[in-house]
């Protein structure tokens, strides 16, 4: 027995010392990355704070029931002999239970107690932020507290009483179960007995219940601040005057009954308690169940706009702020029909800057044109603005980054020490095609050849988007650079990322941490070696900074010096301020924090974007000197800076019912908008462009997204970001006049699709072997007038290459599909056309060329047939001729190819 007992405690022993080596292995492998990354205070404030509350929490449950046991081993040592055995019902004794009884609990308490803290500890942010509250300056109007007490303080405090209560419960069933045990508590034919000194004890706990209902119902009047009982989220009418009332009478009465317990211990009464516990719960069931629906069905709901009236302004005046769409400006916009080339020339720079490629078929067509070998990826595209040769222009960039996975030969050497980075970029303006309808570059190739002033002079890309696993540079292996022609192209790393290896120590344990035994028995890896790992930059932001939301979009901008850099959206969030509508679990966010990331070393800064965050205020001072003015950004780096789309959408929704102040107009949503809708009813996404806006004489880069009026399709407003410094972050939105039907984006589609002459193209398009995509719908503003813009994409049914064909547009009545953008805007507002917006006009031509492409084929086909339908409406009997002829020749050319 002893000897089986024996080699459990070293079997336990040598578990416990296992978990704790390969723990303590990984807080050191993480502590190096942290000291590469100068930022050694985040790992330290950190894990001291998971240590302190994970000590705090699970030391005082242990305490508690550790006294608690100690306490029922000192009555039940004071127990004397029994005079007269007159039990009713005996406890059957077990073996070694009864005797070793409290050694049992006491282990179980420490290991409880142990898991209680060790599951506290991803509380850290919580008791960290308690200690360190910063005042918003606005108080709630219940309780006239600061916001910042809800935001800080409150959560700890709701968790901290959760443990209480999950720690009297576990301490009274103890007791009760040991006083059972041990005879403290008996069954007599006369009754139940209980020893003096359990009673007391029992007492005790009693009271340590009724002093945590009294907390909990001060909890619950916090609560009501989140109430979603009334009309809108925040405390109600009933909440203010029927449940709270009732929770401050549950108060009292825990009070009382505290008192009277404590006052029994003397007295031994006990009916008292008994009919207080039952007005109590009475006043529970009844107080806090029926009565507030009582209040709400018969007084509130028949007068519920008078009565919720208060009510409604809070949670209007305390969303907007939360949201931060108070600061919003309020513009009209006066609606012209009018609209000349003379105005489109004068707005050239919008209409140069209209994006006529989407993400998706950019990203296919990059894919398939520029990414080189099949270890390389293009994993998304983003909209940028750069300087380019003298004009302000909107591009669209993607990184060429490396899959890891996608190597040909996926051997260890090859995925850590020989494959270590991706290599350049592909940028192209938003707007121009080539001949062919494919993406016109003004960077590409490997390495990178730009035709523009913009140049990449450090092209490897060592931290990206892809989540690569670690790497080793600056060994004795070669180190694969591009690949030129049937050669590759090796170098050596001359940064400062990584991990310096220096020590056979060292190796040993990176060998251990990622379980890979080569990193040991490599003699490749020398004590100069560098290791990088963490290199996905959502997780390496994520590592740094935790207590940060970061955005899902990371783009990439060139440098002045042609160096790359990531740039990434981090917000400060909170479910708990007052009065405010949730959105997605959220009900308060600012994009308080801008950070790059170098693409070459993965040195990382933070930017505070929103100094009067007090969240983000709170951070700054328990990391001193992470985080640095936006001011401080490098200036070329400044001229990236973007108002985030997520951050645009979120408070778009939210803005959408409460641009209304007035509590009868809201309570009525006289005046509710939605988001703009598409044609497949999804809602529209923000979306960047450049333009001049009506009050500015300058061209810059927005972000914007229109609105409709609920259950309608109609444009009624929309919403303008701007991101150019130093006007960044400014709202505005623009309304239109009421009176006026104009146009939304939806009913703009369903035009164009009710369009004879453009449904019968597509029609043909899409039944002769090829698919055509549609891209997003636009409304750009030019003047006072409102421009839809459309992009079309052929891609043959074998081809992953999509080809922009034809560009949409539509103006009041008139709508155009041309192949140019200038030639449909010509189309609409007559000669005079504006510089061109793609590389080489495409010609119609009725004799059909050898070298034609199949899908060029079958858009000389669809042009015929639409312009002989053209010339048949107009009685034109010759150029209906002319063109049904050429529709057999594209038709004849297209059968001899198959």
């Amino acid at each position: 027995m002893l000897k089986n007992k024996g080699m459990m405690v070293i079997v336990g022993f040598a578990v416990l010392c296992l978990l704790l080596f390969g723990d303590g292995i990984r807080l050191y492998v993480d502590w190096l990355w942290f000291q590469e990354n100068s930022i050694e205070q985040v790992f330290t404030t950190s894990l001291l704070a998971k240590l302190q509350i994970g000590a705090i929490v699970g030391g005082l449950f242990f305490i508690l029931l550790f006294l608690n046991l100690l306490l029922t081993r000192v009555v039940i040592a004071k127990k004397g002999p029994m005079l007269i055995d007159d039990t009713l019902f005996e406890i059957p004794k077990i073996d070694g239970l009864t005797t070793n009884l409290n050694k049992i609990l006491f282990w179980c308490i420490a290991i409880f107690s142990l898991l209680i803290g060790l599951g506290s500890t991803y509380k850290w942010d919580e008791f960290l932020k308690f200690l360190h509250p910063v005042m918003f300056n606005i108080s709630d109007p219940l309780f006239s507290t600061d916001i910042g007490f809800y935001i800080f303080q409150l959560p700890l405090i709701k968790y901290l009483y959760s443990i209480s209560v999950s720690a009297v419960f576990f301490s009274s069933m103890m007791v009760l179960l040991i006083y059972v045990l041990k005879r403290g508590i008996w069954l007599r034919k006369t009754g139940v007995s209980i020893l003096p000194g359990a009673r007391v004890h029992l007492i005790g706990l009693g009271m340590l219940v009724a002093l945590l209902i009294a907390c909990g119902c001060l909890l619950k009047q916090y609560a009501l601040l989140f109430s979603t009982r009334g009309v809108v989220f925040g405390a109600s009418y009933t909440d203010i005057h029927a449940v709270f009332p009732v929770l401050n009478i549950l108060i009292l009465l825990s009070i009382l009954l505290i008192f009277i317990l404590a006052l029994s211990i003397f007295t031994h009464i006990w009916k008292p308690i008994v009919v207080l516990m039952g007005l109590m719960g009475i006043t529970g069931i009844i107080g806090l169940g029926f009565y507030p629906q009582l209040i709400q069905k018969l007084h509130v709901a028949p007068n519920e706009i008078a009565l919720e009236d208060p009510f409604i302004k809070l949670n209007i005046a305390f969303t907007r702020k939360a949201y931060d769409v108070d600061r919003i400006k309020i513009k009209k916009f006066p609606l012209s029909k009018a609209l000349s080339m003379a105005d489109i020339k004068e707005n050239e720079g919008t209409i140069k800057n209209i994006k006529l490629w989407d993400n998706r078929p950019l990203l296919d067509a990059y894919s398939q044109l520029q990414e080189i070998r099949t270890y390389y990826k293009f994993n998304d595209v983003d909209n940028d603005r750069y300087m380019i040769n003298g004009q302000y222009q909107q591009v669209m960039l993607s990184p060429r980054e490396l899959s890891s996975s996608n190597l040909p030969s996926r051997i260890w050497l090859n995925e850590h020490v020989t494959y270590t980075h991706g290599y350049g970029l592909c940028l192209g303006p938003v707007n121009r095609v080539t001949e062919e309808g494919l993406p016109d570059f003004m960077i590409k190739d490997i390495p990178p050849v730009s035709i523009i002033d913009l140049k990449v002079s450090r092209p490897e890309i060592y931290y990206g988007e892809i989540a690569n696993d670690y790497c080793f540079v600056n060994t004795r292996a070669k180190e694969f650079d591009y690949p030129a022609g049937d050669e590759n192209k090796y170098s050596i790393y001359q940064g400062t990322g990584g991990v310096v290896i220096k020590s056979f120590w060292k190796k040993l344990l990176f060998s251990i941490h990622f379980a890979e035994p080569k990193i040991l028995f490599s003699t490749d890896i020398t004590p100069e070696s560098r290791i990088m790992y963490y290199r996905d930059i959502k997780k390496r932001l994520e590592m740094a900074a935790p207590f940060i939301s970061y955005d899902s979009d990371v783009y990439m901008v060139i440098g002045k010096d042609g160096r790359l850099f990531w740039m990434c959206d981090g917000y400060t969030m909170s479910n708990s301020y007052p009065y405010s509508e949730p959105v997605s679990k959220i009900n308060y966010i600012r994009n308080s924090v801008k950070t790059v990331v170098d693409a070459y070393n993965g040195s990382m800064q933070f930017y505070v974007s929103a100094p009067t965050d007090p969240i983000i205020k709170c951070y700054e001072q328990i990391f001193p000197g992470m985080f640095q003015p936006l001011a401080s950004m490098p200036e070329d780096l400044q001229q990236h800076l973007k108002y985030p789309e997520t951050m645009l959408s979120i408070q778009s929704q939210i803005y959408c019912s409460y641009h209304m102040q007035n509590p009868q107009v809201f309570y009525n949503k006289e005046d509710l908008w939605n988001i703009a809708k598409s044609a497949d009813d999804s809602l529209m996404n923000p979306y960047y462009t450049i333009m001049k806006l009506k009050e500015y004489d300058k061209n810059e880069f927005i972000l914007m997204l229109p609105f409709t009026p609920a259950k309608k399709d109609n444009l009624i407003a929309w919403i303008v970001s701007r991101c150019d410094m130093p006007n960044y972050g400014e709202l505005m939105v623009y309304t239109l006049p009421k009176q006026i039907q104009v146009y939304g984006p939806a009913q703009i589609k369903a035009r164009i699709n009710q369009d004879t002459v453009i449904s019968k193209e597509l029609s043909l398009w899409n039944q002769m072997g090829s698919r055509v995509i549609h891209g997003n719908l636009l409304v750009i503003p030019v003047k006072d007038s409102l421009l839809y813009v459309e992009p079309l994409y052929l891609a043959a049914e074998k081809s992953k290459i999509p080809e922009l064909k034809r560009v949409i547009v539509a103006f009041g009545n008139q709508i155009a599909m041309e192949e140019t953008m200038e030639k449909a805007l010509a189309k609409i507002f007559g000669s005079g056309q504006t510089k061109a917006a793609i590389t080489q006009p495409i010609k119609e031509e009725a004799i059909i060329s050898q070298d034609k492409s199949k899908n060029d084929l079958i858009l000389q086909a669809a042009a015929c047939f639409r312009q002989a339908e053209s010339c048949l409406k107009n009685g034109d009997w010759a150029g209906y001729g002319e063109q049904w002829n050429g529709l057999k020749q594209a038709l004849n050319a297209l059968a001899e190819r198959k």
